[in-house]
Order: structure tokens, then C-alpha cells, then sequence
């Protein structure tokens, strides 16, 4: 067991004069062991929160706490000054690593900023979120005035203070209400999202006008000029910041994900660009929180974030920055002023104040934004979650010293205690609302679309050349990209030999460009919307090789793609003499890349925009995966275009013959299959006509269906099967040389 002086007599031994150690080693040496205890002891109680039901960040304060002079302090003083000492050079090195710590919360709160839920609920959510913030608000400045001197740090500053307490008291916790919001799983429900909204403009107002305050404070006193200087800037930059800003921020990810060969080259081209954006606040005049939260949201709304660098951004906050920032704001935090009765009393009427100020504000607001009682209570509550947002405030408010060390102490308080609180009282509230009607469809369609491949496809790289494939490539991928809105890539492959290859990459571009927007406008046109269909300029990306067209493709693909659509002319290629063969270039990247990609084989020469407006789907089902996703792809295509898809299903009888009652049982479940297709197509409003029939041979009925019903594209799903070289299979063989139309091989 470890004597109680074995701590304090090693550190003060090392400081000694003669000591082994240096006093910049023991300096680095006890900033390691302040990490060490705060990492260890925060995500412990992380997880015993956790378990209990209440945020881990309440466990990562709660450390602390436990290791500041509230309970360390109190029962072992002698081991809490050895190693949190009161020297200079110590509290700046653990206060850099929490000023870090700040701007890397504000910046994944910005990336899980969803503004599409704002727009989507924006009265109600507007109206909630200001009148949420101007009750307490006022609550605050109140109370402030009802403060003796005493408990200000500059009495003459009395009106600074005021306003940081007033933010505090106003402002919600983004992400303390979205965890919750998660766990009751609520985060679909129409009320989840109309509560996160107004946090979100809770959240975004509040750091704004913190980040004024923090300029008022810097000045001293209240001036009107300088004032002005950092309103009007604040406006300028945020007005900038997400016009121009946005767009430089997608095409930096873009370019660093699509150039750099280095580990992690976006994670520090984002960290990077927080850097730069909290300075330009910084010369502003407000504070470096207001930069990296608006880099979040930009980050956030980048095409081409995936979700493994989001993981990998949260991951180093979560694990490092988040328990070092709240252990640090609980080692400010000293409980043992609340043996003073006028401080308790203190501490319940800021609570009271806090809750009763947001509660009523919010219900308010929610009423005037067309909610029943049960809603508005359940925003109220929810809304009524300080957590993390308030104890950045009030570390703010301590750290350029216009809040003292009880008022500081007094806010984390209220923010433990209404976050501990708004959990359960939100579950309540929450059960208390059942879906109905429109919201209760969109939930059961939600839960049908688990399943689907199509949603999760985020980045889709288009490989051309200048032949018909390639141009009929082009055209699909740019259909499927358009429907779903999403990142595209165009390759193009032009040959060395050809003269005209700029031109030909003009048209190339122009091919997926003409079909995203031809995908734009039908949805626009769907929709009722009259603006003008056009291509997001992060939304299409250019390249161009004259590289052999695999190596150039499979390069392209190391960048991070979810989904490849390829046209190569297949009378270049070297099978181009065995019957049913694909492009050798197009073997060699089936064989070695594992991902979800679309091969097309065109077999006519039709005019782009005849094509997109005269398509006809046909797509055979059997019930397996792979089958499925080339369904769903056919329908993202169908969507684009407005036009129809054919679900067809053969179904080989018994041996024993074929009677109509044993007909009647093959149909069955046959019909089951390309019912799923239909559904599908339901919910993304594209006609499905089904075609089930029982015979032995799949390819005769494909051939006289594609003539029947005038099909101009068949849509295949297919799997390579193991051994040398590519092969899907003899009937995927015999289609490719025999279909009369045009078609499209997706490998799942």
C-alpha cells in the first residue's frame, strides 16, 4: 500500500536542489501524471455515469472535482499541491491542453450541427429557441444586480459579468440534448428533431453572443466603437464564412483527400483550418470558440465528409480532449464554499432561476410556434439541459477574470444539476407523444430503408472514355449521382493518340453535368420548387488520366469511394474476340477492387437527352443481395428521369410438371420477391410494373420481355465467381452477348 507521503516527498525531492531530475523534467513529468489522472479517473466515471444513465461528461467534471480541493485537497492536501501545483509555469501547460480542448469541442459540435433539421422545422424552432434565451436572459441580468460586491471579481465591471451570467443561464447544451434525444431514441421523431433544432439556434445564437461579450470584456468597458467593430465583423465573417467559406472548405477537404498521400491528411487539413478561422475571431475581436464552431458546420456540410473521418475526428476528442477539458474545469471547482448558507441559498435560487427562466420561455415560444401542451412541455424540458455549454461559458468568463471563483463554482453547479435532472423528465415527457399521421408513415418507411445499400453511398467515381460505354456511363452515373445528391467524381480515361482530348473531357463532364441537372430539375419540378436546377459546385469533380484505364481507376479508388460506375470501349479491348467478354481493363478492376461497383455495355447510339427522357428499366430479381441493390439502383436511375422500372422474376418449376395448382404455389412466392422491388419504388415514387414467370431458362424470357415491353436498358445484378479470371456466371455471359438493349451489370 502507498503511504500518503510517498507522492508529496517524491516531487519535492526531485524539485530539490541536486535532484536527478531537472526542474523542466519534473515540470513535464507532473504534467504527465495530471494527464494520467485525468484521462483515467474521467472516463472511469464516464462509464459509471454512463451505466447510470446520465452523460459521461458529468463523470469526466465530476473527476475533477474528486481531484481538485473540494475532495483531494480536503483529505490529502500535502499529494494535491505536489501534483497540481500553484506555480505559473504548470497551470499554463494544463490550461493549453483545456484552450485546445475548447475549440476541439466547439468544432465536432459544429459537425454534428444538422441545419437541414432548422429548415425543415424553423418556426416552431426559431420561435422556442429566442424566446428560450431572451426569459432566462433576463433572468440573469436580474440576478446579477441582486449580487453583492463581494462576489465580483471587479465590481465596476459589474455589467460584464452580468451578461456572462445571463448567457450562461440562457443557453442550452447541443449536445447533451442530442444524447438523450439518441437514447430514448426519439432522434427521428418529429418533436426529437424540433427539440435539437432549437438547441441547435440555441447553441449558435448563445457562442455568438458570447463571443461579443468576450469582446466587450477585452475592452474594459462598454465602447460604442470598438463594439461596433466586432458586431459588424462578427456579421461580415459569419456572412462570409458561409457563402464563400463553405464552398473553400469543401474544395480544401476535397483537394487534401483527393491529392496528399499522407496518413490522416484531412483530419490535419480540418484542424488546420479551425486554427486559422478561431485567429481571424481572435483579430475580430470575439473569442476563438466562434471560428472553430462555424469550421464545424462548414466540415459538417462538406459532400465529401465521410463517416470514418468524422469517427476519427470524435475519437481524438472524445478520448482525450473532452476528459482533460472537464477534469480541468472541475479542479476550478471548490464545493466547500457551500458551507456558507447564503451561497447554498445562492446556488438553489440560481437553479430555480435557470429553470424556471428556459421552462416558461421555452413552453412560450413552442405555442407561439403551433404546438400542443404535451409538445411544448417536452421542448420546455429538454431545452432545460446546461451540461457542457455552460461550464465553457463561465471557463471563459473565469479565464479573462470578469467571473469570480464562487460565481464560477455557482454555474457549474446549476449545470450538473440540470443536466442530472433533464434526462428523466424528458423520457417522461417524450412517451407522453405518440406518432400520427404523416410523422408515424415517414418512421415506418425509415425503418423499410435499414436495408438498403443505396442510402449509405456517399462518394460515387464515374471512369469514362470517349466511346458509347463511356458516354452511356457517364450518363447513368450522373442520373444515379443527381437522384441522390451526392459527391461525384468523373475520370476521364482519353487516350494518349487522341488529338482532341480536351475537347472530348468537355464532354465527358458535360454528359454527367447535363444529367445531374436533368435529376435536379425532375425533383425540383416534383417538389413544386421554381429555382433554377443546377450543379453544387462541391457536388461534381473533374480528373483526367492517360494512364492504362485500370491502373488509372484503381488508383483513383484508394482516394475513398463507396461506389463505381465504369464505360470503357469493349471493342479495344483484347477479349473484345471471346463472346460475352468484358473490356480487360474492366476484369482487372473487378478483380481487385472489393466494392460496389455499375458496369455498362451500351448497344445503341442514343442521343443523351433522348435517352433520359425515353428510359425504360427492365431489372431481373431472384431474391439474392445482389439482386436487390442492382433494384435499388435502377430505381435511383428511374427516379432521376421520371421513368419506369420492370420487375421481373423467373421462377424454374419441379420436376414432377407442371399443374396450375403447382403453378399458383410457385407464384406465391414469387410474387413476394418483386413485391419488395414495388415497396421500394413506392416510397421513391417510382412506378414498378411486375413480371412473374415459371420456366426453366431465365435468358429466353429476358430476351422476349425486353421485346414485349420495348425496354432500352436491362439492369443486372451479378457476383464474380472465384477462380482464374472474371466470371459471373454463363447467363450473365450469354446477356452480355446477346441482349438486344443496353445494359448495366452492378456488382454488389
Amino acid at each position: 500500500m502507498i503511504s500518503p507521503e510517498v507522492i508529496p516527498v517524491f516531487f519535492s525531492s526531485a524539485l530539490a536542489e541536486g535532484g536527478k531530475l531537472a526542474h523542466s523534467d519534473v515540470t513535464s513529468t507532473v504534467f504527465v501524471a495530471e494527464i494520467l489522472l485525468m484521462l483515467l479517473v474521467g472516463r472511469l466515471l464516464g462509464e459509471l455515469m454512463r451505466r447510470l444513465g446520465q452523460p459521461a461528461v458529468l463523470g469526466q467534471l465530476l473527476a475533477g472535482i474528486l481531484l481538485g480541493p473540494t475532495v483531494l485537497g480536503n483529505l490529502w492536501p500535502a499529494a494535491h499541491h505536489a501534483i497540481f501545483p500553484n506555480t505559473p509555469e504548470q497551470k499554463k501547460m494544463i490550461d493549453a491542453v483545456s484552450q485546445l480542448g475548447i475549440l476541439m469541442l466547439l468544432l465536432i459540435a459544429g459537425m454534428e450541427t444538422d441545419f437541414a433539421i432548422v429548415k425543415r422545422m424553423r418556426r416552431a424552432a426559431l420561435s422556442s429557441s429566442l424566446s428560450g434565451i431572451v426569459f432566462p436572459f433576463a433572468c440573469g441580468l436580474f440576478l446579477s444586480e441582486m449580487l453583492p460586491d463581494s462576489m465580483l471579481p471587479e465590481p465596476e465591471k459589474r455589467i460584464v459579468t452580468a451578461l456572462f451570467l445571463a448567457t450562461a443561464l440562457s443557453i442550452s447544451s447541443v449536445k447533451i440534448v442530442a444524447m438523450v434525444i439518441m437514447e430514448v431514441d426519439f432522434m427521428r421523431r418529429n418533436i426529437g428533431q424540433l427539440i435539437l433544432a432549437s438547441a441547435i439556434i440555441d447553441d449558435t445564437v448563445g457562442w455568438i453572443i458570447l463571443a461579443m461579450i468576450s469582446g466587450i470584456a477585452a475592452e474594459g468597458t462598454l465602447n460604442v466603437k470598438g463594439v461596433s467593430f466586432t458586431v459588424g465583423g462578427t456579421l461580415i465573417f459569419l456572412a462570409l464564412s458561409f457563402t464563400l467559406g463553405k464552398r473553400m472548405v469543401a474544395h480544401v477537404i476535397r483537394w487534401t483527400n483527393d491529392n496528399l498521400r499522407i496518413e490522416f491528411a484531412v483530419l490535419s487539413a480540418i484542424l488546420v483550418l479551425m486554427c486559422l478561422m478561431s485567429i481571424i475571431t481572435e483579430l475580430i475581436g470575439v473569442h476563438t470558440v466562434l471560428g472553430a464552431f462555424v469550421v464545424g458546420i462548414l466540415v459538417g456540410q462538406s459532400p465529401i465528409l465521410t463517416k470514418q473521418i468524422h469517427e476519427q475526428i470524435r475519437g481524438l476528442i472524445i478520448a482525450l480532449f473532452a476528459p482533460i477539458f472537464f477534469a480541468v474545469a472541475g479542479l476550478s471547482v471548490d464545493l466547500t464554499i457551500l458551507k456558507h448558507l447564503y451561497l447554498v441559498e445562492l446556488a438553489i435560487g440560481l437553479i430555480l432561476i435557470a429553470s424556471l427562466g428556459k421552462l416558461v420561455g421555452c413552453y412560450i415560444g413552442g405555442r407561439i410556434g403551433r404546438l400542443n401542451a404535451r409538445e411544448a412541455t417536452a421542448l420546455a424540458i429538454g431545452m432545460n439541459a446546461r451540461g457542457t455549454t455552460e461550464i465553457i461559458v463561465a471557463t471563459i468568463g473565469l479565464s479573462i477574470g470578469v467571473v469570480s471563483q464562487d460565481i464560477y463554482t455557482l454555474i457549474v453547479v446549476m449545470a450538473v444539476t440540470t443536466t442530472m435532472v433533464m434526462p428523466p423528465m424528458l423520457r417522461w415527457a417524450l412517451t407522453r407523444i405518440p406518432p400520427t399521421g404523416e410523422e408515424k408513415q415517414r418512421l415506418e418507411r425509415e425503418q423499410a430503408e435499414k436495408k438498403d445499400f443505396v442510402p449509405r453511398v456517399e462518394r460515387l467515381l464515374i471512369t469514362a472514355d470517349q466511346s458509347e460505354d463511356g458516354k452511356l456511363a457517364s450518363i447513368l452515373g450522373g442520373l444515379f449521382a443527381g437522384s441522390r445528391k451526392i459527391m461525384a467524381t468523373v475520370l476521364d480515361l482519353g487516350l494518349k493518340e487522341h488529338a482532341t482530348h480536351s475537347v472530348v473531357k468537355e464532354k465527358i463532364e458535360d454528359w454527367v453535368r447535363l444529367s445531374i441537372e436533368f435529376a435536379i430539375r425532375k425533383e425540383a419540378k416534383q417538389s413544386g420548387d421554381d429555382a433554377k436546377a443546377a450543379v453544387p459546385p462541391a457536388q461534381l469533380n473533374t480528373q483526367s488520366s492517360t494512364e492504362e484505364p485500370s491502373a488509372a481507376v484503381l488508383k483513383a479508388l484508394k482516394k475513398g469511394y463507396d461506389m463505381l460506375f465504369v464505360g470503357l470501349d469493349q471493342s479495344l479491348s483484347s477479349n473484345s474476340q471471346r463472346p460475352g467478354a468484358l473490356h480487360s481493363s474492366i476484369e482487372k478492376i473487378v478483380s481487385d477492387f472489393k466494392g460496389a461497383l455499375a458496369i455498362v455495355v451500351a448497344k445503341d447510339k442514343m442521343p443523351p437527352k433522348l435517352r433520359m427522357r425515353s428510359m425504360d428499366i427492365l431489372v431481373p430479381t431472384s431474391g439474392a443481395e445482389y439482386s436487390r441493390r442492382a433494384g435499388e439502383v435502377a430505381i435511383a436511375i428511374a427516379k432521376a428521369c421520371s421513368c419506369g422500372v420492370t420487375a421481373l422474376h423467373v421462377y424454374p418449376p419441379q420436376d414432377e410438371g407442371l399443374f396450375m395448382r403447382r403453378v399458383r404455389e410457385h407464384l406465391k412466392p414469387a410474387r413476394a420477391l418483386v413485391r419488395d422491388l414495388q415497396e421500394l419504388g413506392e416510397r421513391e415514387g417510382v412506378p414498378v410494373k411486375t413480371v412473374v414467370k415459371v420456366r426453366r431458362a431465365l435468358e429466353p424470357v429476358i430476351f422476349r420481355q425486353i421485346k414485349k415491353g420495348k425496354h432500352n436498358l436491362l439492369v443486372l445484378g451479378a457476383n464474380a465467381h472465384p477462380g482464374e479470371g472474371v466470371f459471373f456466371g454463363h447467363k450473365v455471359r450469354v446477356l452480355l452477348e446477346r441482349v438486344p438493349c443496353s445494359l448495366l451489370l452492378v456488382r454488389s
